[in-house]
């Protein structure tokens, strides 16, 4: 049964509407579909493949060494049999294990696809303590009233970051007439978000707030939201309330959509320290530069289970997963990561370049992989 969930998870994970993004140049393959060689060239330049907003950094945070780091072999075969790109362990805020491979440098970015949902909802939480979200309660209308008159009329914000909503989806990456093989893939009423154009003709499945569905386009929408709600683009959002504050090294880029908005719920890139800075922000608390910038309770809510029905493992936070280990997890397909371990101060993150987007099998490695890493280091 703990494999079957597994395998659930992993195929939860998949990044999508990837025609909802815009090309640079035409002609450019569908992103699930990259050869090894474009996965290389392009995870870590994927401005040059797609148009991208930037997230602006300001002065870096150091992350310090640790006197001790976990030797090399304990991850140079689960490397090479999983074209890692980037390897990193901070304990107590602190390097115990930094490696790279695929060509990558430690300034080189590198594509998270779904790992940007946690961003997203870490976002929310910031424009709550800012009271521009009135709350977790506050509707989703009241941001998005586009919206109205739809199946979202009386959804929360809470139950967005829940993925449950309870308005029906299909996401069928193999049904190229499924929800997210269509969803903002065009613009179909101007002056409207194609993807808010598309998602308000959608019907009602289930009462909201009482069953979890893995809903991409839902977390676009909560990107969306939080725009509206700030007057602001998430990306400058992000620097002003993360990014800057926090010490992030390098400028993030984030992809954007047809109508020019960042992708809520894919495709931030930055570099493999700036992914553990974002797991270390979490398992500080929401905390930068000695101020809480996301509130403490909002933080613990997204990451400890706040749904179980029809959720994986052991349940969902807000656009943070629930492993059985008792971490919580942003997740990325073709091996994307970042997991947090709050019991020992660890953050572990994982990039790649899997052959498959997921697969039952690197996942259960991974899983693995993850708990002798977490194990390791608390020897330290």
């Amino acid at each position: 049964m703990r494999h079957l969930l597994l395998a659930a998870a992993a195929a939860a994970v998949l990044a999508a509407p990837v025609a909802a993004q815009q090309a640079v140049e035409p002609g450019v393959p569908s992103i699930l579909q990259w050869s090894p060689e474009q996965q290389k060239a392009w995870y870590p330049a994927i401005e040059t493949v797609y148009r991208v907003n930037t997230i602006k950094a300001g002065k870096a945070k150091p992350l310090p060494k640790a006197g001790k780091q976990l030797p090399d072999a304990l991850s140079d075969a689960y490397m090479a049999e999983n074209n890692v790109s980037g390897f990193l362990v901070l304990k107590d805020g602190k390097v115990v294990a930094e490696r790279y491979a695929l060509g990558r440098k430690p300034q080189d970015r590198w594509t998270s696809f779904s790992v940007a949902k946690s961003v997203t909802s870490t976002l929310v939480g910031a424009a709550i303590a800012d009271g521009k979200i009135k709350g977790e309660d506050a509707l989703v209308t009241d941001y998005i009233p586009e919206l109205k008159g739809s199946g979202y009329d009386g959804v929360t914000v809470r139950q967005l970051l829940m993925m449950s909503s309870g308005v029906k989806w299909n996401e069928d990456y193999t049904d190229p007439n499924s929800d997210v093989a269509r969803a903002g893939t065009a613009i179909s009423e101007p002056g409207v978000n194609p993807l808010v154009s598309y998602m308000r003709k959608l019907p009602r499945a289930n009462e909201p707030g009482t069953k979890f569905t893995y809903n991409t386009g839902e977390t676009d929408l909560v990107g969306i939201l939080v725009s509206n709600a700030v007057g602001k683009s998430v990306s400058e959002y992000a620097s002003e309330k993360i990014w800057k504050p926090y010490g992030m090294e390098r400028d993030a880029i984030w992809v954007t959509d047809l109508a020019g908005h960042e992708r809520g719920g894919c495709c931030i890139s930055m570099t493999l320290r700036d992914y553990g800075r974002l797991g270390q922000f979490m398992l500080d608390g929401g905390k930068a530069a000695g101020k809480q910038v996301v509130p403490p309770e909002f933080v613990t809510r997204a990451t400890t289970p706040q749904i179980t029905n029809g959720a994986p493992e052991r349940g969902y936070g807000y656009f943070w997963w629930m492993p059985v280990s008792g971490a919580f997890e942003g997740r990325g397909i073709f091996g994307q990561s970042v997991t947090v371990f709050p019991e020992d101060r660890i953050v572990i993150v994982l990039n790649a370049a899997w052959p498959e987007a997921t697969k039952r099998e690197r996942s259960m490695a991974r899983t693995a992989f993850l708990n002798n890493v977490r194990e390791a280091a608390k020897g330290l």
